[in-house]
């Protein structure tokens, strides 16, 4: 169990993870009852659970604690949004190492069919199924930045203010943190003029393609990248399809996903 908790959650991204899981709380400060599960071992069961797809119940008993406790601290790490912090974390170490390209960012979007719940809509290229949609922003290397919810029937348009606004301030190798992307690529779901006057306002130069004017496939050697991280996300097979009825725990799993694929990359480098 010892080397499958290890082989999950490596020191490396547990030391990363300290610094935001909020600390135990002693219910009992006279001591006695249960030992309480280990955070820890509690990450490695969820990280589990979302890249193998596996539901609660079938979640196996290796790692310690029971699925039902992993579930009440993955539900209170939610609402202590525990995993957009983390998200956030590596970014900023990889943009102290500056390993962050912000010269072309990209935008995109990625459905997906979900069950009843928040943030769902009937999915437009699904036949009206329900479905959700999430939102991102990455920079030159495909590292997820920004990240957002929506109904499957949501135009991605309405997305790309919220998105770049929501660009944490990340930390540069020298410098103060940087949150504008040099130059900002889309597809023509964002040919709008009322954008590309927003963007310009802020000083964000852009790519879009225009309908009926260009291709979106002029786009390819500068968008191809946030499509890779789109099947990135999918390698958690939590996200193929939505089971999570509240809609902060979809964005959990979708802040796990994002935290993996930078940590991978972050890996790399403390291996180098």
């Amino acid at each position: 169990m010892t080397d499958l908790v290890e082989r999950l959650v490596p020191d490396e991204l547990w030391m990363l993870s300290r610094r935001v899981v909020p600390p135990t709380e002693v219910i009992r400060p006279q001591g006695g009852g249960r030992r309480r599960a280990g955070d820890r071992e509690a990450l490695a069961a969820i990280i589990f659970l979302a890249t193998s797809g596996c539901t609660w119940r079938q979640l196996p008993p290796v790692f310690g604690p029971s699925w039902q406790t992993v579930y009440r601290r993955f539900a209170h790490w939610s609402r202590a949004r525990v995993w957009a912090r983390l998200h956030r974390v590596i970014p900023d170490e990889l943009g102290a190492r500056g390993e962050l390209d912000w010269s072309r960012c990209a935008i995109d979007s990625v459905s997906m069919r979900a069950a009843k719940g928040p943030l769902t809509g009937p999915n437009p290229t699904d036949r009206g199924k329900p479905g959700s949609k999430i939102h991102l922003i990455t920079d030159r290397n495909g590292l997820p930045l920004p990240l957002g919810v929506s109904g499957a029937n949501m135009h991605d348009s309405l997305g790309l203010e919220p998105l770049v606004r929501g660009i944490p301030p990340i930390r540069s190798r020298r410098g103060p943190r940087r949150r504008r992307p040099h130059k900002l690529h889309g597809d023509k779901g964002y040919d709008y003029d009322h954008l590309r006057r927003w963007l310009r306002e802020r000083g964000i130069p852009h790519r879009i393609a225009r309908k009926g004017i260009e291709s979106s496939q002029g786009l390819g050697p500068h968008r191809w990248v946030v499509e890779r991280t789109v099947s990135w996300l999918a390698g958690c097979r939590r996200l193929h399809r939505r089971y999570e009825r509240k809609a902060e725990h979809f964005l959990a799993f979708v802040g796990i996903a994002a935290a993996l694929i930078g940590y991978r990359r972050l890996a790399t480098l403390l291996k180098a």
